[in-house]
């Protein structure tokens, strides 16, 4: 016998769309950079060279291929890849109202 399908819960968070720091646009540029804009009209680049020109750059090693970089989309107001690779939008929006950039550190501050 087979049990009626249910809907599923949506167990995504809920943020208020007027959360300052969600992306509403991201676009791939030269050099591992990102352009980005915030739902409260704040606008800025995201430098991921960096990160990505690490010996260890762990979860983020596909995005060395400029290829897979370019795919760059925003989903639930963050910067996504395929392969579920994401960054956190708060911290990039906090750097970005201070300097207008985000950047990645070219080694890790932690040992």
């Amino acid at each position: 016998m087979r049990v009626p399908a249910t809907a599923e819960k949506d167990f995504a968070p809920r943020v208020s769309a007027s959360a300052p720091w969600r992306v509403v646009a991201a676009s791939a540029l030269p050099d591992f950079q990102l352009r980005v804009r915030f739902v409260d009209g704040t606008e800025g680049e995201v430098d991921m060279a960096g990160l990505l020109r690490r010996q260890q750059v762990g979860v983020f090693a596909p995005l060395r291929d400029p290829a897979v970089f370019a795919q760059v989309s925003v989903e639930l107001g963050a910067v996504t890849w395929p392969g579920e690779l994401d960054l956190a939008p708060d911290a990039m929006y906090d750097a970005i109202r201070q300097t207008g950039k985000w950047v990645f550190p070219a080694e890790s501050l932690t040992p």
